[in-house]
């Protein structure tokens, strides 16, 4: 709501030319300023300066419901949950990956993130009589990591009566728009055009495969008072957007490794200096990439681990589960649960990201 842009409000026309001719363009240029200056910047009278905060507020701050609404409306709708295909971590998220809401998929390169994302689009598309979403899906791809044949060899291998119908893996193809943003200027005009195309298209989801590959060339170039100002406008941006359209928005996220000596790293920057390092050090010190902000901004965080001998995904954040972990393993058919029991996950380690061995990290 904070970016809602003042052109586009109800708000009367002298108003509107007043704000505008001083450059306030969205709610949150006019919220965020003192009344004092407010008033030196419109060149008016507290009266003056108070309607337009008034207006401005009114317009852009959400409606409030009460949870009784809210319950009913789940009812009649559907929660619109996207279906993991995962019963185990389907059942501690309460039937899925929730609508209207920032889903964060964190960990290491190469330990699945990317195929979890690949399923996740197959399964927004498909007929709502197979559980899935019969939408479109937009797939913001920034690594160039997506790939049609792997997506439609984990389909004909999860749902093999479904592809064999002619013509069917083409039309579902069909309906996921890959983007491929080489900037964050190109990333912020392909969000502010979104809003259009989530309604017009139909789309079910929203992937950003990874926003974190986006900012690390960002944060490179800016100086570090200003490291957090493009993550708060794309975060902000993003919630907006789920909470808009009533959609899953599912982002992942890399690790960096941080260590007294080498500073920050992302896992894929991690160089091998010295034989006699050991895996153990690189484990103790992962963390995700985008920081406490962001971390605090998702409503569900899932983090891909590696340790014990085997894959996790650990549900280190969600409003309606405890923290638990799932050994997984990678198939033709995408990822599968080793066991649909949750094994839960001690306090110390619920934020702790874990990764055994320094194959994984090279990858």
């Amino acid at each position: 709501m904070a970016n809602k842009l003042v052109s586009e409000m109800p708000l009367p026309p002298h108003l509107v030319h007043l704000l505008a001719a001083r450059r306030l363009t969205t709610a949150k240029d006019v919220l965020s300023l003192p009344e004092l200056e407010l008033m030196g910047i419109l060149d008016a009278g507290i009266h003056t300066a108070r309607a337009a905060v008034a207006h401005v507020s009114e317009i852009a701050c959400p409606p409030y419901q009460t949870a009784l609404a809210l319950l009913e409306a789940v009812r009649l709708r559907g929660d619109g949950r996207l279906v993991t295909t995962l019963r185990g971590l389907d059942d501690a998220l309460r039937g899925g990956i929730p609508a209207g809401k920032l889903t964060e998929i964190v960990g290491p390169s190469g330990i699945g993130k990317t195929q979890f994302c690949l399923k996740l689009a197959l399964l927004a598309t498909l007929p709502e009589c197979y559980g899935g979403l019969n939408g479109r899906v937009v797939y913001i791809d920034t690594e160039s990591k997506f790939s049609s044949r792997r997506m439609i060899e984990i389909g004909e291998k999860s749902f093999p009566q479904i592809f064999r119908q002619e013509g069917l893996a083409q039309k579902m193809a069909g309906r996921i728009l890959v983007l491929r943003p080489t900037s964050l200027s190109d990333f912020t005009k392909s969000l502010e055009q979104m809003k259009v195309t989530l309604l017009q298209h139909d789309v079910k989801l929203l992937v950003v495969d990874s926003m974190a590959a986006l900012m690390s060339s960002e944060i490179e170039k800016s100086a570090t008072s200003l490291r957090q100002h493009p993550l708060r406008w794309a975060l902000s941006f993003l919630k907006s957007m789920a909470e808009f359209s009533q959609i899953p928005v599912v982002v992942t996220n890399q690790v960096r490794s941080q260590s007294n000596d080498d500073g920050y790293h992302y896992s894929f920057e991690v160089e091998k200096k010295d034989d006699s390092i050991s895996a153990e050090r690189f484990e103790s010190h992962l963390v995700a990439a985008l920081g406490i902000q962001w971390a605090h901004a998702v409503t569900i965080r899932l983090v891909f681990e590696s340790h014990s001998g085997h894959r996790f995904i650990k549900v280190a954040k969600s409003p309606m589960s405890p923290a638990v972990a799932f050994p997984f393993t990678v198939e033709s058919s995408g990822i599968i649960l080793l066991s649909d029991e949750g094994i839960d996950v001690p306090g110390p380690e619920i934020t702790s990201i874990r990764c055994q061995g320094e194959n994984v990290l090279a990858q």
